[in-house]
């Protein structure tokens, strides 16, 4: 079996989860599954990031102890594992005690290396982004285009500094070496534009005076490390780094092939693609094979985010409309690379029109007919179709979406998916078996029969990476012969 590694990004822990990262854990959580479906050993890594100066003023303003305040949070975090109906394998956390050990170690690497220095420095920060701001990078009103209703701060104090220019050229040649480090390609193009323009070393430690919530710097009591070099760690602190070797190599290193690939926000693409990058660099580690980079979510033309207050909660998406129908609208309707747009009413809409009417009428229809006339897929010895992931390959469209699932683009592989469904449809109202079977016509009534359920089989094997409860109560229903007692997807009014 070949080693898979996949990680999404740790979201920060200052707000409840929103539709936002629900659609970045999906997206992974899809090609982990698939990836399991081709034979793959996987470990599929998320968590939470759980340290910075934005989550010590947070648990400040509601007077509580900031381990509790965090504590809260992740709960809420991995809550999503059941309501999204997720398969990650380990669920980091930042306040663990192996992440803080795994990041004091990686520090001493890059200290061992030269590449951290400490020096007096004065800088403008969004605490938002808990990221230095130069002044390009600020909107005519001299704030965060990505926080606009939060002040940028002026920081100035004694900090310990990251070496970033030391690797300019060495990010140069590994983004030439591997030109598809990063997916899509416009975003490749943007942070290699953004290293050539020169890179300066970016401060890695915050007074504990002034900001006591983070790990503690090796060797210093004075300083607790800069949330984003101690997060970013746990992409190996997860796999047991440093001192689980074997379970590292295989899943980072080169023993895996270096199938270790990460999935993001197109916020974080500095700090996955470039500022990691040189901090593996500099700790003598492999580089990340692949990033992808995702686009927001909006909503009706806004960036959905917790400081505007105009977020979508995912456990509120699932109690009314269920797992599946949130995890579909993901997959086929959140553009991948570009920004999307949500609003309860186009979920809504096509939820009646492709869930409730289109998938889950279908399956009522060819499962009805074979109940009522008693024929069964394993009549037809077309029955280990559902066992056998293997055996739908007469369907030349199955390597299409196998295609888009390798590339991250679940849009076309759910149209694909969706075009089978409206064919059944359609083959129903044009050879209507019902009607040959109750004209005695059973040989024909068996042939339409046997596609329909060999076909409604391809597509319950096509549903398991996107929809895998759905995908499960048709494989039921088909071994059964037997018609759903309720519809799948009841219709919304």
């Amino acid at each position: 079996m070949e080693k898979f590694y996949i990680t999404t990004t740790l979201p920060y822990v200052n707000a409840d989860p929103h539709i936002g990262f629900a659609s970045e854990i999906v997206r992974a959580d899809i090609i982990a599954r698939y990836r399991r479906l081709l034979g793959d050993d996987v470990f599929f890594n998320t968590g939470t990031d759980e340290h910075g100066l934005k989550i010590y003023r947070k648990a400040q303003e509601q007077g509580i102890d900031t381990q509790d305040y965090v504590d809260n949070y992740a709960k809420k975090f991995d809550d999503l594992k059941e309501a999204l109906n997720l398969s990650y394998d380990n669920f980091i956390r930042t306040t663990d005690e192996h992440h803080i050990k795994s990041a004091q170690e990686f520090w001493k690497k890059c200290a061992e290396n030269g590449d951290i220095y400490k020096k007096n420095y004065k800088v403008k920060y969004c605490v938002g982004c808990e990221l230095e701001k130069t002044e390009s990078e600020l909107n005519e009103d001299g704030r965060c285009p990505l926080h606009p209703s939060q002040e940028v701060e002026t920081i100035e104090e004694e900090n310990y500094f990251f070496k970033w220019s030391n690797y300019e050229q060495k990010l140069l040649d590994f983004y030439k070496e591997n030109p598809d480090f990063v997916q899509p390609n416009f975003r490749f193009n943007e942070i290699k534009k953004f290293v050539e323009r020169g890179l300066e070393d970016f401060s890695i430690s915050r007074l504990k005076e002034k900001m006591p919530w983070g790990v503690p710097v090796p060797g210093d009591d004075d300083h607790v490390m800069y949330v984003w070099f101690d997060a970013l760690v746990n992409y190996i602190s997860a796999l047991g780094w440093p001192e689980d070797e074997e379970k590292f190599e295989q899943y980072w290193g080169t023993k895996g092939n270096r199938n270790a690939i990460q999935v993001a926000g197109k916020d974080n693409l500095r700090q996955q693609t470039a500022m990691w990058q040189a901090m593996l660099m500099s700790a003598g580690l492999p580089l990340s094979k692949q990033v992808f980079v995702f686009g927001f979510v909006n909503s009706e033309g806004q960036k959905m985010s917790k400081s505007l207050g105009n977020v979508v909660n995912p456990f509120d998406l699932v109690e009314e409309y269920g797992t599946d129908a949130v995890r579909y609208y993901i997959a086929r309707h959140f553009n991948i690379f570009e920004d999307s747009d949500f609003t309860i009413e186009k979920f809504k809409e096509d939820y009646n029109a492709n869930l409730a009417n289109g998938l889950g009428n279908l399956v009522s229809r060819v499962m009805k007919m074979a109940e009522q006339f008693s024929f069964s897929l394993e009549e037809s010895r077309s029955f280990d179709i559902i066992e056998v992931k293997d055996s739908m390959s007469y369907d030349p469209r199955l390597e299409d979406i196998k295609k888009n699932l390798d590339t991250f683009e679940f849009n076309k592989a759910m149209d694909v998916i969706w075009e089978k469904i409206s064919e059944l449809d359609n083959y129903i109202q044009k050879e209507e078996p019902f009607k040959k079977i109750k004209r005695k016509e059973l040989d024909d009534a068996k042939n339409d029969m046997k596609y329909l359920l060999v076909s409604l089989a391809s597509i319950m094997v096509d549903l398991k990476p996107f929809m895998p409860e759905t995908s499960e109560k048709i494989q039921e229903l088909i071994k059964e012969n037997k018609s759903p007692e309720k519809p799948l997807f009841l219709r919304k009014d």
